[in-house]
């Protein structure tokens, strides 16, 4: 099965979450599903800063696996994590992360659509436990 998640609770929820009980199941392959893509929302997004321990673990799992990193536009540009154009979220209008780990897009939600329709994904988890 291919899965996509959205980390959309404020707090700690990736670093958490991800960071707790995902990723150490991504790293060692045994997390049962295909992770095609993750989009971050909030505070959620500074795990993926260029230095963060677990950012950095995700975006080397990432790369490996395939594995969409997507930041919310405007969640990002609010953080500093993006350069653009503040209140836009049309598809069309490119934002570049910046200070993040490699491979962190940034966009809403009609870029996370058009890039998993690729994908397939016969799931998408919302992350707000």
């Amino acid at each position: 099965m291919k899965v996509a998640y959205i980390f959309a609770t404020s707090g700690h929820t990736a670093s958490y979450k991800l960071g707790k009980m995902i990723l150490p199941q991504l790293e060692s392959g045994t997390h049962g599903v295909d992770v095609v893509g993750m989009f971050f929302f909030d505070d959620n997004t500074y795990i993926l800063r260029s230095g963060d321990p677990m950012g950095e673990r995700l975006a080397q799992v990432a790369a490996q696996q395939g594995i969409l990193l997507l930041i919310c536009n405007q969640c990002a540009l609010e953080r500093g994590l993006a350069e653009g154009v503040t209140g836009d979220c049309l598809p069309s209008v490119k934002f570049q992360a910046r200070d993040t780990v490699a491979g962190v897009q940034v966009g809403c939600f009609p870029d996370f659509y058009a890039t998993l329709e690729r994908y397939a994904p016969d799931q998408v988890q919302v992350i707000t436990l």
